[in-house]
């Protein structure tokens, strides 16, 4: 099976990381998901419109921590990983998704800006949602690029728990 890369530059999240933990080979691993929205103008002149990808990522582990500690709703970010098709039988009918997996995320945000944006957020979750934000095990130190390497993907979920199907 081969992997497509996908980058996805100077975008900015459309709502707050939802952050949860699953269970991997090695014991419980988080996992993220965050979508991040990127325009694109198109034509010239009068003609000249914006066009806006959503891509709903997913981030594992470290990653996956960090990003919900640190990023909020209209946080800008690079993000640099793969897509790959996904099947699965729902109701006996073969269902086809693609999921997005991050293996880099540069955060474009001054601290600043980031503190800013993650104030303006409700900090206390509805029961039976996942906390929005975590905090990781150690800080980062101060680079305003931090990456980590993806684990395997699996199928992506919408916010009401529905596989998303392109």
């Amino acid at each position: 099976m081969a992997f497509v890369r996908v980058e996805q530059r100077n975008a900015h999240l459309a709502g707050a990381v939802r952050l949860n933990s699953v269970e991997g080979r090695d014991g419980p691993i988080s996992k993220a998901t965050l979508t991040a929205i990127s325009n694109t103008r198109r034509g010239s002149g009068d003609n000249r419109g914006e066009e806006a990808t959503a891509i709903q990522w997913t981030l594992w582990g470290k990653q996956a921590e960090n990003a919900a500690q640190y990023l909020g709703k209209g946080s800008h970010i690079n993000v640099v990983g793969r897509v790959q098709n996904n099947n699965y039988d729902r109701d006996g009918e073969t269902v086809y998704t693609m999921a997005f997996t991050a293996e880099e995320i540069d955060y474009l945000d001054t601290k600043a800006e980031g503190e800013a944006l993650r104030g303006k957020q409700s900090p206390a979750p509805a029961d039976g949602d996942p906390a929005p934000h975590a905090k990781p095990a150690s800080k980062a130190k101060g680079a305003k690029s931090r990456k980590a390497t993806a684990a395997t993907a699996q199928t992506e979920l919408d916010e009401h728990g529905d596989p998303i199907s392109f």
